[in-house]
């Protein structure tokens, strides 16, 4: 980025509070200086000036004609070191959560907003129980049941010959390899809570500024909407005075950015849920073993066992679906006997069930797959079932606030889901296949009838559905390709006429013009993604019923049919488990790379820098949401420093650094909104966000967060494939927040000023343009006059104490 520019000469104290985008950016590049220094935060993220600007406070007299830059920078939270490179694996749970944000808004609708939030979780605690069930699938039946009881398996594998069937040694009864292999799946489990929990304390544990609510907030999930009496006395503390004109924008709740008591309830639910499923599987095998024995004591314990199961699996179901997010409050209470009680209770069933399959049973051999294939079925079933019921209440949420631009008219969350499910299901399924095939030899599992090992029929019929869903992605992938060449071609005489140019360059106008179209891609991303969800929800159905029915794998289910079908199907298995087997060997030599590049690894953050821009409210270990940590941490700065100084604030986010600009300001308390102007550019605000989160970022809120805040201005290009305008027109003195598009390049051939072809930027080193510096002196001259500077220790009435921090407006944190 450029150094920041001259500003106004009149106004007073200024500053320019400057918020990255995607990928990261160094302080160095942000200020345009070498040289600078951190004056708040810590090595994650932090506030740097440059060296000349750190005493600027106790200076004013030398920032009459300029504002002071500072630079938040944010990029570690979400690319640091080489451990996050693991939450790619992940990214089921990431995607579930986004369903959750992504509902129609619903004012005054309480109970569908609460149905679709039970929803929304039920399916992330399916993703839950698959991942663990796929753990369980590939250490208990695979290795443990089928491998280890097989002579022709374990003949060139020494590290499974304590477990030989055939070697008649302690482990070798099945019930005491099933208690031995269940310590991975446990152990999975085990992980995947103590990152949740750890992440938590790392990344959102940063409680937001408190001390104002001044308008009555919207109904949310678990609260009913709260009448403006109840907001303006809520805080007593508050002298800000309450304007309750309007329902709160969802992001301005005090609470929003504090999910703790939901998260650490979740975390219980889930942890016991996966430690529910490992019990179960090895429960299981030993309970049907019995039921044929004459000992009635194992039969009595095997019946405990199974009722003690579901009484808890309905506890984990009670606690996911009771309530969900509590925002109107910063709710700092914690449900500790819960959150210890039910994984404590998890972890002694499963001790029970080990100790119950490791008893004694010299006659007990295993043969065949290990019971309970079928709960890859009932998974399946289930996430469609949920999918569609979320759809179903999806659209009862939006036909009565019809947005045309609102991503699959409301179904973008269901949509979504469908996609954690395929993804959450091509990940089981590769581990399992990849798996089997690697036991199983040269052979081809479920293929041979001497195959030693063979997954569950399911997970083949899945994978065989992957090559179909590809060749129907192929039609709308070419029909965007024609669309966007014929859009180019069209844009070619825009571009020559917007130039003014009076030597048309062919090759310079159809590369202008190819970014122009290129970037309109974006804009098709709901159709090809309400395609795919389509088809994934369709071609699981079939691949459930044909398991089903068949009771075999593809290639074998269609022996006997025309040769063309039969082929068909065995080719569609073989390349499907290649390509699933593939798909998952992806996702771990991706991360193994980004373990250890760190270039590779800000790539991965990239994606996290919008998937996990939303708090954790579905799936308790999906990567932790960096603005739980961020949006605090510029809401404190905006409000301790103008609290401070009394000064003016613009604060310019580019990319998603004006998303985290954008929910900053909406938790600012009134008096402080009035000191601050907000300048974003390259912005995904309404292209992104207000297409797909219509509840939180849809035309209602954009607009009421023009009204609240002081001013707002908006720039973007034609060319830029993520910024686009908000879309919010003039409303009574204020104008209309976008500006005109930008030129890019910005200008079309050699100039005496610019004798090299300028580049096209596309989305990125907007402040090149001196368009930006214009607009933030235009933002600077209409916010008011700095009042006078208050010494410390002097209050504006209480209003967000918390958020001075001691500082000396240089640091306040």
């Amino acid at each position: 980025m450029s150094p920041a520019t001259p500003a106004p000469k009149s106004g007073g104290a200024a500053l320019e509070l400057l918020v990255h985008g995607v990928g990261g950016a160094t302080p160095q590049d942000m200020l345009g200086d070498p040289r600078t220094v951190r004056v708040t935060g810590d090595a994650t993220a932090a506030m740097h000036r440059r060296t000349d600007d750190l005493d600027a406070e106790d200076h004013p007299e030398r920032y009459a004609e300029r504002p002071v830059p500072e630079a938040y920078c944010w990029s570690n939270l979400t690319s640091g070191n080489g451990a996050r490179a693991l939450w790619l694996l992940l990214l089921p749970f990431m995607v579930a959560n986004l369903a959750h944000w992504m509902r129609p808004p619903a004012k005054g609708r309480p109970r569908p907003v609460r149905l679709y939030g039970v929803l929304v979780r039920l399916v992330a605690l399916t993703l839950t129980v698959l991942l663990t069930a796929a753990a369980c699938e590939v250490a208990l039946d695979l290795t443990a049941w089928q491998c280890a009881g097989s002579a022709a398996c374990t003949e060139d594998r020494s590290w499974l010959g304590f477990l030989s069937a055939q070697r008649g040694g302690w482990w070798s009864q099945p019930g005491r390899r099933l208690a031995l292999a269940a310590v991975v799946p446990a152990a999975l489990v085990g992980l995947l809570w103590y990152l949740s929990n750890r992440t938590w304390s790392a990344y959102e544990a940063q409680r937001p500024p408190t001390g104002y609510d001044d308008a009555p907030a919207e109904p949310t999930e678990s609260e009913p909407a709260e009448s403006a009496s109840d907001s303006a006395t809520a805080d007593t503390e508050s002298a800000d005075t309450p304007t309750p004109t309007e329902l709160r924008p969802a992001l301005g709740r005090p609470g929003f950015w504090y999910g703790r008591r939901l998260v650490a309830r979740l975390r219980a639910a889930h942890t016991a849920a996966g430690l529910l499923t490992v019990a179960a599987a090895v429960t299981g095998a030993a309970a049907r073993h019995d039921r044929g024995a004459s000992d009635a004591l194992l039969k009595a314990f095997a019946w405990s066992l199974q009722a003690a199961f579901v009484v808890l699996a309905a506890v984990v179901l009670w606690v996911v679906c009771r309530r969900g997010r509590s925002e109107k409050r910063l709710d700092l209470r914690l449900e500790r006997a819960l959150v210890s009680w039910l994984p404590g209770a998890s972890l002694v069933l499963l001790a029970l069930a080990v100790l119950h399959a490791g008893w004694s049973r010299p006659e007990w051999r295993s043969a065949g797959t290990l019971p309970g294939d079928a709960a890859f079925g009932v998974l399946t079933l289930a996430q469609g079932g949920l999918v569609v019921a979320l759809g179903v209440v999806a659209l009862l949420l939006h036909r009565p606030h019809r947005e045309p631009r609102t991503a699959l008219y409301g179904l973008g969350g269901p949509a979504v889901a469908m996609l954690a499910c395929a993804l959450g299901g091509v990940m089981s399924g590769g581990v399992a296949q990849r798996m089997a095939d690697w036991l199983d030899g040269s052979g081809t599992p479920g293929m041979g009838a001497g195959s030693p090992v063979a997954p569950p029929v399911l997970l083949s019929w899945q994978a065989s559905v992957i090559p179909v869903l590809l060749l129907m992605l192929l039609a709308p992938v070419v029909f965007l390709a024609v669309r966007t060449a014929r859009a180019a071609r069209r844009l070619g005489p825009v571009v020559e006429a917007e130039y003014g140019t009076e030597a048309p360059d062919p090759v310079r106008t159809a590369r202008i013009a190819a970014g122009r179209a290129t970037a309109g891609l974006t804009d098709a991303a709901p159709v090809l993604v309400g395609i795919v969800s389509g088809a994934t929800l369709l071609l699981g159905a079939g691949s459930v019923a044909g398991a089903w029915a068949s009771g075999n794998v593809p290639g074998r289910a269609f022996e006997g049919a025309h040769p063309a079908i039969a082929s068909a199907a065995d080719t569609a298995q073989s390349l499907g488990s290649w390509m699933i087997g593939f798909g998952f060997l992806l996702f771990v030599t991706w991360g193994r790379r980004a373990y250890r590049d760190a270039s590779a690894r800000r790539t991965i953050g990239i994606l996290w820098d919008v998937g996990t821009f939303w708090p954790r409210a579905a799936h308790p270990f999906a990567p932790p949401c960096y603005a739980e940590r961020a949006v605090p941490d510029l809401t404190w700065r905006m409000s301790s420093w103008t609290r401070h100084t009394g000064g003016r604030l613009v604060i310019s986010g580019h990319s998603q650094g004006s998303v985290l600009a954008a929910a900053a300001v909406w938790q600012l308390p009134p008096t402080t909104r009035g000191r601050v102007a907000l300048l974003t550019y390259g912005s995904p605000l309404e292209r992104l966000y207000g297409r797909w989160f219509p509840a939180y970022f849809g035309p209602g809120p954009l607009r009421a967060l023009h009204r609240t805040v002081h001013c707002w201005s908006n720039l973007y290009r034609a060319t830029d494939p993520i910024g686009g305008p908000v879309r919010v027109p003039a409303e009574g003195a204020k104008p209309a927040v976008d500006r005109a598009v930008l030129l890019d390049p910005l200008v079309y051939g050699r100039t005496h000023q610019h004798p090299l072809p300028e580049p096209i930027l596309g989305h990125s080193d907007y402040q090149a343009d001196p368009v930006f510096a214009a607009e933030r002196s235009v933002l600077l001259d209409r916010l008011p006059p700095a009042l006078p500077r208050q010494r410390d220790g002097e209050g504006d009435g209480g209003t967000n104490d918390q958020a001075d921090q001691g500082s000396s407006g240089r640091s306040s944190g």
